[in-house]
């Protein structure tokens, strides 16, 4: 039995139909998911589309200065918020001293980007000290860019096997009240308030709080407490206005259409404690959309303090309210100290609401307060010209590319084509297909790189092309010459393209704005150009080598032995033996 010959595979000669199946179909999936999705066009930048320009004016927050470092940290987070990818086209610069200009591109959730960038998304774990119904919630409220969402009044707190965390397991009704309740040694030992009422009566806080010094404090905030109605949203905006950490303060959270008021103690663990914040949704308790949140060393020390405190308490007094930017979004009840620095935060959130609160606690509060000066629309106008521009040059340099193939390359300029439109087709697909999934919004940078591509792409055609005439020359016919030559150009392609990959990579990485997107856009027409060559033009070449028109060395081909200037193949001759010569006496 022959041995078979090395430096051929089998497999890629026999079935190349294999590979054009699987990247057909991975073409049709991308385009029905394209279709089903909704998106059937890239999102376009706010140079392209137009949008939304939006004008923050700072403000001193408890004490933080308004100077360059502040402007600057708030520069970056609000980036951050709206711009996490940097390929969503979402600008925020500074303007003067005391000003930020936040550009959003259309197509962007204006309202939710607006909500964002200007939250401070302070969060502090307070313990509560009263809470009552209030009111039925005429409508509820849209989820606030902070992750403000429903609350959970009574949710129980529960130990799991990677951690503790704080579960909804029940709610009270809307006219439960948990009033009446004293306040535990462990937390007069901390100086907050007690709430002592009747079941059915007003709550009288009636203790040394860190907030109150005196009797008057103490009476303004029972008074404050007691009319508070948090079915009235311009009361809900006013809860807890100004409140420091330490002082104590009231709240509003609403749960299932329901709103609830909280007398809420000092705070206890701070939200710049909280090391890392996701939204996961539990399948196992049916909970839902939950934030989990991993604390700090500090934090983690502080959580189980105050737990343990908790639990040793009823009702309500054995509860913590989540209060983010003074409102209610959570309040587990405890039943043992959390240890471990794991928790999670739940208060029937939507998947958006979860997202946008994990957000917010990943990416730090803003160390200023801002005040929306104004909301202005952007139009297109120039930009539609200049993406008019663009694609006209893209033509341009596309139809100059094809007749240098077809003139030089006749026949072979048809798989060069053919490889074009199915790169052009995956290029255009999966960045409409990004718009939606990671915000990626196409500004005139990144029309550059696409046009950029096309020659990158052309080139690796090129590459594979001249390897084969370069088998031919030396004799070989076109099945053999197209196997042959394939080792040598897929490693100059890997090479080249690698290159301009690292590039693409770099430039993204070192530099901001619109000029990541055009490395973007460089890296992923780089990539795809690797799928192309591998999973299209190579098994399409293996088939047209098997048809006569190529095979034969048609003139029209591109392929001519003769046009080529092919020499016939040396054939191996078998050295003559040297003579023999005798050693001389």
């Amino acid at each position: 039995m022959a041995a078979p010959k090395r430096g051929r595979s089998a497999s890629a000669q026999s079935k190349p139909g294999r590979a054009l199946a699987l990247i057909l179909i991975a073409i049709v999936a991308l385009t029905g998911g394209m279709f089903l999705s909704g998106h059937t066009t890239p999102r376009l930048g706010i140079d392209l589309a137009g949008g939304t320009s939006i004008t923050l004016e700072a403000k001193a927050d408890q004490g933080s200065a308004i100077n360059k470092a502040n402007m600057d940290t708030a520069v970056e987070i609000m980036n951050r918020r709206v711009n996490g990818l940097g390929v969503s086209e979402a600008e925020v610069q500074t303007q003067g001293d005391r000003n930020i200009i936040v550009n959003i591109p259309k197509g962007t959730n204006s309202k939710e980007a607006r909500d964002q960038v200007g939250t401070t998304a302070k969060l502090y774990f307070r313990p509560v000290l009263a809470q009552d119904a209030t009111g039925v919630a005429a409508a509820t409220p849209s989820p606030s860019a902070s992750g403000s969402s429903k609350a959970s009044p009574s949710p129980s707190a529960s130990k799991s096997g990677t951690g503790e965390k704080a579960t909804s397991s029940s709610s009270p009704s809307a006219s439960a009240t948990s009033q009446g309740r004293a306040v535990t040694d462990a937390l007069k030992a901390d100086s907050t308030p007690s709430a002592s009422a009747s079941a059915s009566g007003s709550p009288s806080p009636s203790a040394s709080a860190s907030g109150g010094t005196g009797t008057a404090d103490q009476a303004k905030l029972q008074a404050q407490y007691t009319a508070l109605d948090c079915s009235k949203q311009a009361q809900r905006n006013k809860a807890g206005e100004g409140a420091k950490p330490t002082d104590t303060t009231v709240g509003c959270g609403e749960f299932n259409g329901v709103w609830y008021k909280y007398l809420l103690g000092p705070a206890a663990v701070a939200g710049t404690e909280v090391k890392k914040a996701d939204a996961v949704f539990d399948t196992q308790t049916a909970a839902g959309w939950q934030v989990t949140m991993t604390f700090n060393s500090k934090g983690a020390s502080k959580f189980a303090d105050i737990t343990g405190k908790l639990a040793q308490n009823t009702q309500p007094l054995n509860e913590f309210g989540i209060v983010l930017d003074g409102q209610v979004v959570s309040s587990p009840t405890v039943s043992s100290s959390i240890t471990g620095g794991n928790a999670q935060i739940s208060g029937s959130f939507t998947q958006e609401e979860a997202q946008s609160l994990a957000n917010m606690l990943s990416y730090g509060a803003l160390p200023l307060s801002f005040k929306e000066q104004s909301v202005t629309t952007v139009t297109a106008a120039l930009g539609g010209e200049q993406l008019h521009a663009g694609l006209l040059a893209g033509a341009i340099g596309l139809a100059l590319v094809v007749i240098y193939l077809v003139a030089y390359y006749r026949g072979l300029s048809v798989v060069a084509m053919a490889s074009l439109l199915v790169s052009a087709i995956l290029t255009y697909v999966i960045m409409a297909l990004l718009g939606p999934a990671i915000g990626f919004a196409l500004n005139l940078p990144a029309v550059c790189g696409a046009i950029v591509a096309i020659g990158i792409t052309a080139d690796s055609f090129i590459v594979y092309f001249e390897r084969i005439r370069d088998e031919i020359r030396e004799g070989r016919s076109l099945r053999p010459a197209v196997e042959r030559a394939w080792p040598r150009a897929r490693r100059t392609i890997l090479v080249s393209d690698f290159v301009s990959f690292l590039a693409a990579a770099v430039l993204f990485i070192v530099t901001v704005g619109k000029v990541q997107g055009f490395a973007f856009t460089l890296g992923l027409t780089t990539v795809l150009d690797v799928v192309v060559v591998f999973f299209f033009t190579k098994p399409l070449m293996t088939l047209l080598a098997r048809r006569k028109f190529f095979a034969s060395g048609s003139k029209w081909s591109g392929l001519d032995p003769k046009s080529l200037g092919a020499k016939p193949p040396l054939r191996r001759t078998r050295r003559p033996a040297a003579p023999a010569h005798t050693k001389e006496a």
